[in-house]
């Protein structure tokens, strides 16, 4: 079969197609482009959010439009909760977010017989983590490599328990397995990612955490690899965490914590499991054994209920925290969560006024965290060219552009900032790459 393959929504869904790509390719089929001619045309899908359903169902009727002979096939999170509304879309096959080695039989029987499947379990039952062969069929540069499925924070707003259940987690001789496969296939930037990593460990036997797993990576890789690590709970930035994470060299000195408000009392409604107290203890902790880690964070803005002065602590909650860059959402209802039914829904004018409020104090912030370090010599890790220009990441995943006639794909360099442009450091080559 000709497989080609659209995914939506989040890393881990990215890193499971990722893995699909690879199982069809071991099974002998091939890839193809997803706006070109297919057998068969695989949505991975995502339902975070109401926007979220929709642009799954858009692509789902695009695919049927575009090809009325071939296997619409549907997978991910969407299905795995709202079973009837893609059955409705007229999909051959439809499954959720487990068994995608079993998919890709399915998709094989599918081909043969032409006979509309369904197969989807309960999420919650599922006791096992799936492990997937890790990083991708093009590029060497960056993978993703899941540790952990599932969630049960139950936030107020977050429908992803219910499409992921329980907390599963690959143990740490296959994280380290995995982690060297991916060295030996060229990768340099490993991501340690999952729906939420930072409760990794909890359902496996013994007393291990995250911070043993990370050790554990470093020390399992060469040196020379980055390992970074995905979005994390406050609660996982203990001084214990910090003193552990700052004697790894090769651990990146960016952090992706979980916010959603700067607000208490929101925080409250969103049932998340921290204060803004906890929070900027976290913020503090990292800073006081790295020198300027990026610290990053996700926004919600608008969430049902939210007042002007609730909004107004957030701006000055975000600012006192100084964030590096920061991912600022209107929140958007979700059917089938607590806050969908919260009183005080707040009108989509208001949303997005706030929002832009909100991303312009983001702009600032990470502009001022940027120009600090022009002038200064950074490791870049260079990925590919666009317009004339290598780009790459520092360990703080600072965006850098250089000038420069040799081949700098998948190398690290030791550069010049010579200064800043727009939300990308400009560099200048000093002779060494390894």
């Amino acid at each position: 079969m000709r497989i080609a393959f659209y995914t939506l929504g989040c890393k881990v869904n990215q890193y499971e197609t990722q893995a699909l790509e690879q199982l069809v390719t071991r099974r002998g089929h091939t890839l193809a482009p997803f706006e070109g001619e297919a057998d068969a045309y695989v949505i991975n899908t995502c339902t975070v959010t109401a926007v979220s359903d929709k642009k799954s169902r858009q692509v789902i009727r695009r695919a049927r439009k575009q090809a009325p002979d071939s296997i619409i096939a549907v997978c991910g999170c969407y299905p795995q909760t709202h079973r009837e509304d893609v059955e409705r879309l007229g999909v051959d096959l439809v499954a959720g977010t487990g068994d995608r080695t079993g998919f890709v039989e399915l998709l094989e029987r599918e081909w043969q017989q032409r006979q509309p499947i369904t197969a989807l379990d309960d999420a919650f039952q599922r006791r096992v983590f799936e492990s997937l062969p890790a990083g991708g069929l093009e590029g060497r540069t960056r993978a993703m490599l899941k540790v952990e499925d599932g969630c049960v924070n139950f936030c107020s707003y977050c429908i992803i328990p219910y499409a992921r259940g329980r907390v599963r987690s690959l143990p740490i001789p296959d994280c380290v397995a995995q982690a060297q496969a991916l060295v030996e296939a060229g990768y340099r930037e490993i991501v340690v990612t999952g729906i939420e990593i930072s409760s990794w460990g909890q359902d496996l036997e013994g007393e291990e955490s995250l911070i043993d797993l990370v050790e554990a990576l470093c020390r399992g890789v060469p040196p020379q690899v980055r390992v970074r690590l995905g979005s994390l709970e406050p609660r996982t930035i203990t001084p214990d965490f910090c003193r552990r994470a700052a004697a790894l060299p090769n651990l990146c000195p960016h952090f992706h914590l979980s916010m959603q408000s700067g607000c208490d009392t929101v925080l409250q409604r969103m049932n998340r499991k921290y204060d803004t107290r906890r929070y900027l203890e976290s913020v503090t902790l990292l800073r006081q054994v790295y020198e300027a880690p990026a610290v990053t964070t996700d926004l919600i803005v608008g969430f049902p209920g939210e007042t002007e002065e609730e909004f107004d602590q957030t701006l000055d909650f975000i600012r006192r925290c100084a964030f590096s860059a920061m991912h600022v959402f209107p929140y958007s209802k979700r059917p089938g969560t607590p806050a969908a039914s919260m009183a005080g829904q707040v009108p989509n004018r208001v949303k997005e006024e706030r929002a832009h409020r909100a991303a312009q104090a983001a702009r600032e912030m990470e502009e001022a965290y940027l120009d600090q370090w022009v002038g200064r010599e950074e490791e870049v890790l260079f990925e590919g060219q666009r317009e004339g220009l290598w780009r790459g990441h520092t360990a703080r995943y600072c965006p850098v552009a250089m000038p420069a006639e040799m081949d700098l794909h998948n190398r690290l360099c030791l550069v010049k900032i010579t200064g800043r442009k727009g939300d990308t450091l400009m560099a200048e080559p000093m002779d060494n790459a390894r």
